[in-house]
Order: structure tokens, then sequence, then C-alpha cells
């Protein structure tokens, strides 16, 4: 029975919206650009690199979690190698019937070697066109700053973001430290960017509180929340979550190795849907956290004890919390309903 229900996992119609480029590279792929640019890892062997850098392993904390970064990045500073991981990435979802897919990272972080920063998010965008071209996946790009960069950085990059709007950028983040590093300084940015028509989410009730929650919606206008998985410390702002309907982007896996909550059991994400909110599931980092969105599915369903009804509601979530033309939306919302609705008719043994 497991057996046929990781299968529907599988097969459900599913959106991801909180994926980190650099963080879901393919570990053949990273082993192929290294050699390539003649950068060291340690091993070539698949399975001896993932044991090297603990990928899939418990953490303790984020900041932990995010040390393999400096792995990833030193790989994916040339056009052609983000283009190359772009469409891997985008083939992956195709691979587990993700219909629409929504890209994160910052421009910023692939300027070693001369990169621009348009030239960054160009090649990314060639990479996801050539997949949909291919695959007829649809995606969107979220234009990432992070918490310890300077205003300056921050709003340069909501700054080239802009004129993307409507050609594959939809969306601006704030990632990073969050428990180090407030995201108010940068303030002018997210205004920046909510006034060029982006849309707004960002990181926040993860490594830090609920305050972090405050202060991302509050001043920083998200319209989605990266993670939120501590609303609960606080439930007057998780009655606030709940009655603007402000998407939750979960990434139990993620959540679990970095420490912010203690288990796969305890994860609010079922308490979260059974009180109406609109959360949704995703990967997160595919590579780091050693997952894929079907798998996180199953874990919901096995672990959290979550039913195929509220898995397809969860489904569905990740749809409507798109940054996506609200025409193409609704089209997709038809199509997805109708397949729902049909996957919730099959029986198990």
């Amino acid at each position: 029975m497991r057996e046929a229900l990781e299968k529907w996992f599988l097969e459900l119609p599913k959106a991801e919206l909180h994926c980190h480029l650099d963080g879901s590279l393919r570990i053949e792929t990273l082993i192929a650009l290294a050699k390539e640019q003649g950068i060291l890892l340690g091993s070539d062997a698949p399975e001896a690199l993932k044991r090297q850098l603990r990928l899939g392993m418990p953490c303790e904390n984020l900041a932990d979690y995010l040390r393999v970064f400096s792995t990833t990045l030193s790989v994916l500073q040339e056009p052609a190698s983000l283009e190359r991981v772009a469409f891997e990435l985008a083939e992956d979802a195709h691979a587990e019937n993700i219909r629409y897919l929504e890209v994160r990272y910052s421009p910023a972080l692939h300027t070693e070697k001369g990169m621009r920063l348009h030239e960054a998010i160009e090649a990314v965008l060639r990479g996801l066109l050539r997949a949909r071209q291919k695959y007829g996946i649809a995606f969107g790009i979220i234009v990432c700053t992070l918490r310890h960069f300077p205003l300056e950085t921050s709003m340069e990059l909501a700054e080239v973001a802009a004129p993307f709007l409507g050609k594959g950028v939809v969306a601006f983040d704030l990632a990073g430290g969050e428990a180090q590093f407030p995201g108010a300084p940068h303030k002018l940015a997210f205004e920046r960017a909510a006034k060029a028509g982006l849309g707004v989410t960002v990181h926040a009730g993860e490594a830090a509180g609920a305050d972090s929650v405050r202060e991302a919606l509050h001043m920083l206008k998200a319209q989605r929340l990266g993670h939120g998985v501590r609303l609960a410390e606080e439930l007057t702002l998780e009655k606030e979550v709940l009655e603007r309907r402000i998407p939750l982007e979960c990434c139990p896996t993620s959540n679990v190795q970095t420490a912010a909550v203690a288990s796969m059991a305890s994860h609010p994400l079922k308490r979260f849907i059974r009180q109406g909110m609109c959360a949704t599931l995703n990967t997160d980092n595919r590579l780091v956290s050693d997952t894929s969105l079907s798998k996180e599915y199953a874990h919901a369903y096995f672990e959290m004890g979550m039913s195929l009804p509220e898995l397809c509601v969860v489904a569905r979530n990740g749809f409507e919390a798109a940054f996506m033309e609200e025409a193409s939306k609704e089209r997709m919302l038809s199509q997805v309903d109708e397949v729902l609705g049909q996957m919730l008719k099959v029986e198990f043994a």
C-alpha cells in the first residue's frame, strides 16, 4: 500500500513556491561543474560527497544548515552553470508532476567572476524557458536579497529585478540569517519592489520567533511567509495570518534539519490546514535537504498523519498562493481541481 500511496503523491498535480536554486543542484551536476572549473570538492563520488557535505542530516541550527552553500555557490559563478542548473531543476520538478515552479536565488551571490546582476537573471531565465519549451512547466523567478546585505545591495537587487516583471521574475524575497539580522534595514528595498509590481515574500518564523513574522507582515508588507512555523508562539499573530489568508511556504524536512521544529510529527502543517490557513508544501533545498516535493507529501501523510483530502487542499493552496497572473492562475486551478477530484476517487487496498 505504501508503494501505491507514494505513486499517488508523485502523480498529484503540484506547485512548488519555495525552492532555492543554489540548494537544489543535482549532486552529479555539482561534481561535473567542479571538474570543469577545476574546483576541488574532496570527492567525485556522489554518495561519498553527500556524506562529506552531510546532506539531509540534522543540523544545529539554520546557520549550520547554510554552510553547504559555500560549496554549491562555488560552481555557480558563470552564466552557463546557472542556465544548466535552472533547466535541470525544472526538469526534475516536471518528473514529479510539478506544474508550476517558483525558483528563488540571489543574483548578488553569483558575481565573483564578474557576472553582472542582470546577467545572472538572464541565465536562469534561459534555463527555465528551455524547460518550459520542452516540458510545458510554468515558472516564476523570485529574486532574493539577504539579511546581512547592506541596504544599497538590496536596493540594487530590487532595481535590477523590476524590469524583468512580466518576463519571468515574479517576486522579491528576504532570506539568510534570520536570528542574527532583522529585516527592518531592508524596508526601502521592499517598498521599491512592491511599487514596481513585484510580489513580496519574506523568510520569517523559522530561525527567529513570532517577532520576525510581525516585522515581515507589518514593516516589509509580505504577501507570503517563507516557513512561518513559529507562528504558534503568538496566537494573535497566527489569527491575523489566518484571517488575512497569508500563504505559508512550509518546508518540513528543512524545518526539522534546521531545528526549527523538533520532529516531522510535531510540524504544525496539519494544524495550519485544519485551522483553514493557506499552508503549502515545499522542498526549500532539494540537494541540501536530500528531498523532493513528492517525499514532502509522503512525510505529511505517514509521519504527520494528514489525510489525502487534506493533502489535496495543500496541493491546491500551492496554485492559489502562486505569484502568477490571475487569468493563468484561474485556468490552472480549473485543470487542477478536475484532476484532484479524480484522484480522491482512487481506492487503496
